[in-house]
């Protein structure tokens, strides 16, 4: 015999073990905790593309006026133009006529000021051009400042050392070609790196002295009183005063073609043929590859400007990391912006596509098989938005998006059937998925058929919050829409039915469909949870008894409770006697179902029929956040504070914010080359490494992917909004009280 949720004396038993319900916005009293929004430093990158194929870069730097200029084999360099997400270029320094006509082999920075080295001398347009040291190596190309207008300078084979007191002082090193020279203000002395040997120059007494012997040198550095020496397989660490290594070769690196390193505020800087890399405090890297940050990916000079920007050089532009300070407020206000400026069709939150080269100029917006639920993601948000600020540009934008929500249920035939999407006609054969498309009885206008339970699910989720917190026409329209669905639901024996009276592929919450997978498929179990939370909204904003009484008879006699309570841990693939659907169904974990599930709480929570009810699914709830951890994916953190749990990673929500890269452009990344990452076994959920990397560092993605995947990308054709993918959990977790609003800097 099935127990009954009516039972009311199984419900008077449990009743001490329900819980409320989480705050609501930021001025509800509540003890879950809180992230202070103080500033941060957010990280971008401005970049500039050199103009000739056959032009080489050396070394760029800035000056204290904010100049930047790159040493090439075409003389001295400027940036030009160039800002966040519009690149500029490198063109020929002309600004002073007479550095042109010199033959400037190499530039450097000193007391913030550019110095150059051309075949006659050392010399500056600063201090009022009074810096003019000559020397005596006309093939000289390799030079660095000491401490008093002191310089070092080599050919490869020679060296000279000038100075405004010195005449100047001339050596050679031992069977051996320089390749680089740095001082160290330490002790005073210069170092420099030969293709086979380190040696160290005192500038006080004029002596030379080999410190290490070794091969296949590419760059050195020196921290502290250690000598970082890289190769093309990872670099090693000397002791300065002995000469002698200290432990192993470091190869744990995110690749080991080292080209550059650089010593900048007590960390080193690598710069390798696959990106740069920063060694943190805690040993571990901040990875900067593909276009999101350079021009490309051969790294050849990194310096620090007077800014506080890193200048990443590679062999075909700059990239140049600007650290702006900045509250998650800050950046939802620019998400919102981006949103608006470029990803609005015709109502709904869209990707823009085409794009030449990440050129938004050159893009258009796409249709999408989920335009629904990617629009009822961000609508969603702009209601949390606005219940928090009550920002009149957030109601303009609930209303524009709800425009086009109606507009679904309305362009196609069926009663209470959402299309997928619609789009003026005369694009079929353009549009994605040309078959699933079908003319509307308006002539101009085409719709989208096929709607599956993901676009459902998306679409009770914002109604729901759309009814709860809005106090104006919306509500009442939140309210139809959440009715209209749901009636043709349960009208059609849980089905979503189509224009040719047939259930779509995946609209499909009939117990004969879902109980026909076996109980570790996972398409039992979210089907069953989706369907509650969908019912449990319908009852409470329209007090409909035909939803209360589906809902029971699902859970009393088809068992849909016990389907939606299954252990997360124990779903599966299907066994080998499964049919083929759940075979399929089962073949890996689905984070698109994850997607599901977490906007179908919001219903499955918030309206459940009981207190007992409550308990028990906040039990599923925290039961799936659990497994999801260590994907630390800010979406889900966020909205598992919702059940009012104490503990739901706040930290790791806030970080997933933090360090979501202000650049939504699909670029290609890779990290399965990595070094530095610990990868683990195949798995059933596909995690393909210990610890997941920052969302900086990975592919641009929604919240239905993999945080796991570690290669990606789209070459800079496609922009995504940061509409679902970012203000979704940022404005959530204001309305909830556990994101701060903005605290400004003391």
């Amino acid at each position: 015999m099935r127990k009954s949720f009516r039972n009311l004396l199984w419900v008077v038993l449990l009743a001490g073990i329900s819980c409320s319900e989480a705050p609501k916005g930021e001025t509800a009293a509540t003890s879950l905790p809180v992230y202070k929004d103080v500033p941060y430093l957010q990280d971008y990158s401005i970049k500039y593309d050199k103009q000739e194929d056959d032009l080489q870069l050396f070394e760029a730097f800035m000056d204290r006026n904010g100049v930047i200029q790159v040493s090439s084999s075409d003389g001295i360099l400027r940036t030009h133009d160039g800002q966040f997400l519009y690149p500029g270029v490198l063109l020929q320094d002309k600004t002073y006529r007479p550095l042109t006509d010199k033959n400037i082999s190499a530039m450097t920075i000193y007391k913030d000021q550019f110095i150059y080295l051309d075949d006659e001398a050392v010399l500056s347009n600063a201090w009022a051009g009074s810096l003019f040291l000559k020397h005596n190596l006309p093939k000289a190309n390799i030079f660095a400042a000491g401490t008093d207008f002191d310089f070092l300078i080599s050919d490869g084979p020679s060296l000279q050392y000038v100075s405004k007191n010195n005449s100047g002082w001339l050596g050679v090193l031992s069977k051996d070609k320089a390749i680089a020279i740095k001082f160290d203000q330490k002790t005073n002395s210069f170092w420099i790196l030969g293709e086979k040997s380190v040696t160290s120059f005192n500038p006080k007494d004029k002596t030379l002295k080999t410190v290490y012997a070794g091969s296949n040198f590419t760059s050195f550095a020196l921290l502290d009183n250690t000598l970082i020496l890289t190769t093309l397989d990872g670099y090693f660490e000397v002791d300065a005063t002995s000469g002698k290594q200290i432990g192993d070769k470091k190869t744990k690196l995110p690749w080991t073609e080292i080209t550059y390193v650089g010593k900048i505020d007590g960390h080193l800087w690598f710069g390798s043929t696959k990106g740069a890399f920063m060694l943190k405090d805690d040993g571990k890297f901040n990875y900067y590859y593909g276009k999101r940050w350079m021009p490309s990916n051969n790294v050849k000079h990194i310096s620090k400007g007077t800014d506080g920007s890193i200048l990443i050089l590679t062999e075909t532009g700059l990239g140049q990391i600007v650290y702006e300070e900045m509250t998650l407020h800050d950046k939802a206000l620019y998400y919102e912006k981006q949103v608006r400026d470029r990803h609005i069709r015709l109502g709904f939150n869209a990707t823009l596509v085409d794009m030449d080269n990440g050129n938004f100029d050159t893009g258009r917006l796409s249709d999408s098989d989920n335009d629904g639920l990617w629009t009822t993601m961000y609508l969603a948000g702009e209601v949390f938005r606005y219940t928090v600020t009550k920002s009149e540009d957030a109601l303009q934008n609930c209303r524009e998006a709800m425009d086009a929500m109606e507009r679904l249920f309305s362009i196609n035939p069926v009663p209470g059937f959402p299309s997928r999407s619609f789009e003026r006609s005369g694009y079929i054969e353009k549009l994605h998925d040309p078959d699933r498309w079908q003319h509307s009885n308006d002539p101009e206008w085409d719709w989208k058929s096929t709607t599956s339970s993901d676009e459902a699910i998306g679409h009770i989720f914002a109604y729901g919050a759309m009814a709860e917190l809005m106090d104006n026409d919306l509500k009442d329209r939140a309210i139809v829409l959440i009715d209209t669905l749901m009636s043709h639901i349960v009208r059609n024996d849980m089905y979503m039915v189509d224009f040719d009276g047939k259930p779509t592929t995946w609209g499909r919450w009939n117990p004969e469909y879902v109980n026909e997978r076996p109980k570790m498929v996972g398409d039992r179990k979210i089907n069953a949870s989706n369907i509650i939370g969908m019912l449990q909204t319908a009852y409470h904003f329209t007090g409909k008894e035909k939803y209360k009484e589906k809902a029971f008879d699902l859970m009393d006699n088809h068992g849909y409770y016990d389907n939606l309570m299954w252990p997360m841990k124990d779903v599966a693939k299907a066994p080998d006697d499964a049919d083929d659907w759940s075979k399929m169904l089962s073949e890996s974990w689905n984070h698109s179902d994850d997607e599901m599930y977490f906007v179908g709480y919001w219903g499955l929570y918030k309206y459940a029929f009981n207190d007992t009810l409550k308990t028990k699914f906040k039990e599923a709830i925290i039961d799936h956040w659990e497994i999801e951890r260590p994907e630390k994916e800010g979406a889900w953190n966020i909205m598992t504070a919702l059940t009012g749990t104490q503990e739901f990673d706040l930290d790791e929500a806030a970080w997933y914010l933090r360090e979501h890269p202000m650049d939504m452009i699909a670029w290609e990344v890779m990290n399965s080359h990595r070094k530095d990452i610990t990868f683990i076994e195949p798995n059933f959920r596909e995690q393909t490494t210990a610890e997941v990397l920052p969302p900086d560092e990975r592919r641009v993605q929604r919240h239905n992917a993999n945080m796991f995947t570690l290669d990606g990308g789209r070459n800079g054709t496609e922009e995504f909004s940061a509409g679902d993918i970012w203000l979704l959990p940022y404005w959530m977790g204001r309305y909830l009280g556990v994101i701060s609003e903005p605290i400004p800097s003391e």
